[in-house]
């Protein structure tokens, strides 16, 4: 007998599409559970928690996790849902209930993640166990009794930081006994972010040394390429791989999902946020529990908006009310009721970011949407990881314009066989390592000794900062010079320290907050902001008091920063010839000046007006790649207005194609093209790390850059656009308004350079 077809609440949504929108289908098979008994001498108050909760045997990661622990240092990687929490919490809460005088850090990149695994330790633990959180919502009348009485901390980087580490002397206690350091979804730590935290765990290794402890490292992570390359970059230690995974898994349907062009002269779509909030009302009107996941803060409103508006249409206002959105810059109030009510069911949809991907328990969910791709195919398989742990799932991936998403559409099959990529990070990048080693001296001054921690060059680098007058070197020892302790001015997770607040006007209310870096870009005024499903426009923003005056908005438009930006070379550090081109790898200073907005119509994306704005130029250093074009390569096809379109194109194009090569996306890379720089002479082309220091992401286009101009050629050849568009040379980033785009003339440059 043939296999019975079994039919799911979301085959009539798929079907709907089968004709144009439904690119490709597939599915992943289930996975069988592997399990492995309890270790025979587990402390037996550990047991009784896994008694209360009728866990009577785990899963082989799990017993093989608690083994690798014994052994020393390891990181832990399986799919999503797999129980990774119970594999360090084993080995862990054993050793609290061995040792009362035991301590352990439990490190997460969201304050949510933290509050989740409380809950879940409250439910494990026992008498022995006496667990706090610790991060900026903990009240300060709370903290002192956390410092001297808590056995296990669960806090993040950022508080360990700014926290924790300089004011290690209140500490004392804990690093003196600090048996365990745990540190959870390490796949985040990657870029700029993971450089950041590489240093802080060398600086919280350093400090628990100097108080006599040296505390075993475990680490967890999604599926990656690199998993252990990553552990051992981050935490300066050699580590074991436990990555057998034993987990059962449901079924998960895959289907990939183009918006319909809706112009093919000029090769646009219908919206990917419309396409989007279609489908999710209509999974939401068949109950269907659904996430929606969108890298945009703005994206995640709008697509909230539009659906609770289709279901309203369609007169079931009862589901309209439950979808709600979710993303970073609401209250911890804000974010804890949306999880809470997505976790007993009251909701039956949420529209998040990526703050949402992570592990945090939110119940049963039958499918998982993403909408444009995240970035990275191991970001992507983590969202998709949401839908369909104990039954069949659908995972659903929303094709947008840009250039990478309709290439993947071109390529389905390429697309779903593609391998997770490489984590990058730089624990040395020199911005960012210079900023870590000056923290470091304010905690404990820097001798020889820390050459095991920070590497062979860290007096090199010691040595700069003396040079700077950060630092001051008293017979081999380096201390910290000026007022205030310098982890206060070091942002982890970007380039700014600080935020700024949004306020309402009228009733005078802080409603969120953006970081300062992206405020002249977001909060503008004139500009248009959207929060908890509500429009704003921006009366008045004012980055000395660090805020932002809205007040509510009803109006058919959006808002686009338009940017001035220019690059200066500070220092060539690697330089061969290719491609008929000059190429350089290098450091570079870049300038960046929102001048103007653009008011944009929703409907059709139609410009309405564009307003001149006075606001401060940024500037800041970082890693570049950057090529001169000689004119034997150009000739004379390329006038001077047909060149700055090509040459603009062109650097769009291999902006486009470098997440291929490197594990970021284009929202981390920024560039700028001209047909003549003052510095080389000639036309040139910058690409560069859009994060002050550069982490090594065009590093990697500098050295796979032949196959940065073939994979940017085939993305703009392919595109059956006639002159250009959203899916091929057109940015969502362009400062300049994608104004002058030259299409013809990218291919004909990047196909001189491809066949020199």
């Amino acid at each position: 007998m043939g296999r019975v077809q079994t039919s799911y609440p979301w085959d009539a949504v798929l079907d709907s599409g089968r004709d144009e929108e439904l690119v490709a289908t597939s599915s992943e098979r289930a996975q069988t559970a592997l399990s492995e008994p309890l270790p025979n001498d587990l402390h037996p108050a550990v047991r009784e928690g896994l008694d209360r909760l009728a866990i009577d045997a785990i899963w082989a990661h799990q017993a093989d996790a608690f083994e690798a622990t014994r052994r020393g240092h390891a990181i832990v990687t399986t799919g999503t849902a797999s129980g990774k929490s119970l594999a360090f919490n084993l080995p862990v809460l054993d050793t609290l209930a061995t040792d009362l005088a035991a301590r352990a850090f439990y490190l997460y990149p969201t304050k949510a993640l933290a509050q989740d695994q409380a809950r879940a330790l409250a439910r494990l633990g026992g008498r022995y166990l006496r667990h706090a959180i610790y991060d900026g919502d903990t009240p300060r009348e709370e903290r002192r009794q956390i410092r001297q009485r808590s056995n296990l901390v669960l806090t993040n980087p950022d508080m360990l930081h700014v926290g924790v580490l300089p004011n290690h002397r209140s500490w004392g206690d804990v690093l003196a006994n600090l048996a365990w350091v745990v540190v959870d979804e390490a796949h985040v730590y990657r870029g700029v972010f993971g450089s950041h935290v590489a240093n802080v765990l060398r600086r919280l290794r350093r400090l628990a040394r100097a108080y006599g402890a040296e505390p075993r490292f475990v680490l967890t992570s999604a599926t990656i390429a690199n998993p252990l390359e990553l552990a051992e970059r981050l935490t300066g230690l050699e580590l074991e791989l436990v990555d057998r995974d034993g987990a059962p898994r449901a079924e998960r349907q895959i289907a990939m999902w183009n918006p319909p062009l809706v112009d093919e002269r000029l090769g646009r779509r219908a919206s990917a946020l419309s396409e989007a909030a279609t489908l999710l009302a209509d999974l939401v009107e068949r109950e269907v529990r659904t996430i929606c996941f969108l890298k945009s803060r703005r994206g995640v409103e709008l697509i909230q908006r539009f659906a609770r508006a289709r279901l309203e249409e369609a007169g079931r206002s009862d589901l309209a009310e439950r979808i709600a959105p979710y993303r970073a810059g609401y209250t911890p109030a804000q974010r804890r009721e949306i999880e809470q009510r997505l976790s007993e069911g009251e909701l039956l949809a949420v529209v998040a970011t990526d703050a949402l991907e992570l592990g945090i328990d939110i119940g049963d969910l039958d499918a998982a949407l993403c909408v444009t791709f995240p970035g990275t195919v191991a970001s992507l398989r983590q969202m998709w990881g949401r839908a369909g742990r104990r039954d069949t799932g659908l995972a659903m991936y929303v094709a947008g314009e840009d250039a990478l998403d309709q290439f993947f559409c071109r390529h389905p099959d390429e697309f779903l066989a593609r391998p997770v990529e490489r984590a990058i990070l730089d624990h040395e990048s020199e911005e960012i390592h210079l900023a870590h080693l000056e923290a470091a001296a304010y905690e404990l001054p820097l001798t020889p000794e820390d050459a095991d921690v920070f590497g062979p060059r860290w007096e090199e680098h010691a040595q700069r900062l003396v040079k700077q007058g950060r630092l001051r070197e008293r017979g081999g020892r380096y201390l910290p010079r000026g007022e205030g302790y310098p982890a206060a001015r070091i942002a982890l997770r970007s380039a700014s320290p600080d935020s700024v607040a949004i306020v309402e006007a009228s009733a005078g209310e802080v409603i969120g907050n953006v970081e300062t870096s992206r405020a002249p870009s977001s909060v503008h005024a004139g500009a248009v902001y959207l929060h908890m499903g509500s429009a704003y426009e921006v009366e008045d923003l004012n980055l000395r008091q660090r805020r932002a005056v809205v007040h509510p908005f009803q109006g058919d438009w959006y808002t686009q920063p338009k940017k001035e930006s220019e690059t200066y070379i500070e220092q060539v550090r690697e330089h061969r010839e290719t491609c008929g081109v000059e190429l350089s790898f290098g450091i570079v200073s870049v300038t960046e000046q929102v001048v103007a907005y653009q008011k944009k119509r929703v409907a059709d994306q139609s410009v309405l007006d564009l307003l001149a704005l006075d606001l401060p130029e940024q500037d800041f250093v970082t890693q570049a790649l950057w090529y001169e074009l000689p004119d034997p390569l150009l000739r004379d096809e390329f006038p001077l207005d047909v060149l700055q379109g090509s040459l603009h194109a062109a650097e769009h194009g291999q902006i486009a194609v470098l997440p291929l090569l490197a594990m970021c996306d284009r929202w981390d890379i920024g560039g700028l093209s001209t047909a003549f720089h003052h510095q080389t002479g000639r036309p040139t082309i910058f690409i560069y790390d859009g994060h002050p220091g550069g982490v090594g992401i065009t590093r990697a286009g500098y050295e796979r850059f032949e196959a940065l101009v073939g994979d940017a050629l085939r993305l703009i050849s392919e595109c059956p656009c006639q002159s250009g568009c959203p899916s091929c040379v057109q940015s969502p980033k362009c400062g300049n308004l994608n104004e002058p785009l030259n299409k013809r003339g990218a291919i004909e440059m990047l196909s001189r350079m491809a066949s020199s």
